[in-house]
């Protein structure tokens, strides 16, 4: 795991103890910390801290390995002594050096940002960012955005991992950062970074900080959309004048935080953009494909090294993901998309869609999946958002309310014929009736298999 000697005689609170949470206090123990540990489920509640869980909610987990199962250090005898269970909202934490929550925790609407008064509410980004100068040297990647961070941040390690460098993934992405092995000299530290994450962090300086993009998107998490986006725009304030940004420029936002910033490489996505790659078709993967390109330029990769990983790269599953041909119909899992930004694309890569949609929505439109309504000859809406939905695109398009998932799939088989794509692309958070996009892609893969 990664540790730091600045913890030690430390005090902190952990508030929370799934994934991230576990390997946080083994980290902080390991450095010689006192913990004070709670999480409202009283099975996670124990000294070994042996958790089994999904981690980050929407956030995705690495491709190779799955979150419920990939081992985590256990405590040695000396970590179990420092550490107490209690929930932080009934002691007092003056004298205690940070208050260590999940991302999932709301620092607006949650008691824990009054009660902790003075002292630091933080996250085990802002954790890994403290131990760094114990670390062998290396570099921090980190990648931010409304949509594309976690294709970016596989790309750039599968470019990395290809070259023969040392690097490891991490942040809103595969295992918690700080219950990996450190690297050795020269490796690189690949972070994806959600908004909730940098808002936790104060101090992670980057070697290259990447912004793709910026569109509404958890604002009941906000003030607005302003704040939404200053909080993004916090990833390149912590860092040093001379390290590098790159920053796609599709959208306005993005564009006017660039503007501010030196050593600003710029991703403009050509009116016909390239595949990149075999796994990288589109305009959305283009801007992916460039960013990952401009940060491997930054870290002195060479052009065909560059090249040689892009054409070796394989998509993310849940990601417009092929599940299956059945009877000459394509089923495509794109579950990942949350938001109908991320939808957009999928509605533009196929014809003769049937489209499942719906969800617990982010947004109360469905505008920026507008321009591939054309693509689609029938729609299946599930979830909270289903007679919402149904609503919004009745004037567009045929649509069927299925509310459950399976049952849009049995619908969606029925109506296609050969040639047609079914298209699970949801436009919606999964929390109604899923525990998280992945389940949700899973179930979607079962319900197909269960039709042959």
């Amino acid at each position: 795991m990664i540790t730091a000697a600045a913890w030690a005689g430390k005090k902190f609170a952990v508030l929370g103890l799934a994934r991230s949470g576990a390997a946080t206090v083994r980290a902080l123990l390991a450095g010689g910390a006192e913990v004070v540990a709670w999480d409202g489920d009283e099975s996670r509640r124990s000294p070994s801290l042996r958790l089994r869980g999904e981690g980050r909610g929407e956030g995705p987990s690495s491709s190779t390995t799955s979150p419920s199962t990939a081992p985590l250090p256990t405590l040695s005898p000396m970590g179990e002594r420092a550490l107490t269970f209690a929930d932080p909202l009934t002691i007092d934490l003056t004298g205690f050096d940070g208050v260590v929550v999940s991302p999932g925790v709301p620092l607006n609407r949650h008691p824990i940002v009054a009660h902790a008064g003075d002292t630091p509410i933080i996250g085990d980004i802002e954790l890994f960012a403290q131990a760094r100068g114990d670390l062998p040297p290396h570099k921090v990647v980190g990648i931010t955005g409304t949509n594309g961070k976690s294709t970016t941040t596989a790309l750039i390690h599968h470019i990395l991992d290809q070259a023969a460098i040392p690097a490891r993934m991490g942040g809103n992405i595969g295992l918690p950062i700080l219950a990996q092995d450190p690297l050795p000299a020269g490796g690189v530290y690949v972070l994806e970074l959600s908004s909730y994450q940098i808002d936790l962090t104060r101090s992670l300086d980057c070697d290259v900080a990447v912004l793709l993009n910026i569109t509404p998107d958890h604002l009941d998490r906000y003030a607005g959309f302003d704040a939404y986006a200053a909080s993004k725009a916090r990833l390149f304030a912590m860092q040093s004048a001379d390290h590098a940004a790159v920053i796609g420029t599709g959208d306005a936002t993005s564009a006017a935080i660039a503007d501010t910033l030196p050593h600003t490489t710029r991703i403009t996505v050509p009116a016909e953009a390239p595949a990149y790659g075999p796994a990288l078709a589109g305009p959305h993967n283009a801007q992916n494909a460039l960013a990952a390109i401009a940060v491997c330029e930054a870290l002195g990769l060479d052009a065909e090294t560059i090249r040689a990983g892009l054409q070796s790269y394989r998509a993310l599953p849940h990601r417009m993901a092929h599940v299956a041909d059945v009877n000459g119909v394509a089923y495509v899992d794109d579950s990942k998309a949350t938001n109908p930004d991320s939808t957009a694309p999928a509605l533009n890569a196929f014809k003769r869609i049937h489209w499942i949609v719906g969800g617990l929505a982010k947004s109360d439109d469905l505008d920026a999946c507008r321009p591939g309504f054309a693509n689609v000859v029938h729609a299946y809406t599930i979830g909270t958002a289903a007679d919402r939905f149904a609503e919004l695109l009745g004037g567009d398009m045929p649509v069927t309310v299925a509310n459950t998932l399976d049952e849009a799939v049995k619908l969606a088989a029925t109506a296609a014929r050969p040639g047609d794509t079914v298209l699970l692309s949801p436009a919606c958070a999964s929390f109604d009736q899923f525990s998280d996009f992945e389940a949700r892609g899973r179930a979607f893969a079962a319900a197909v298999g269960a039709l042959a």
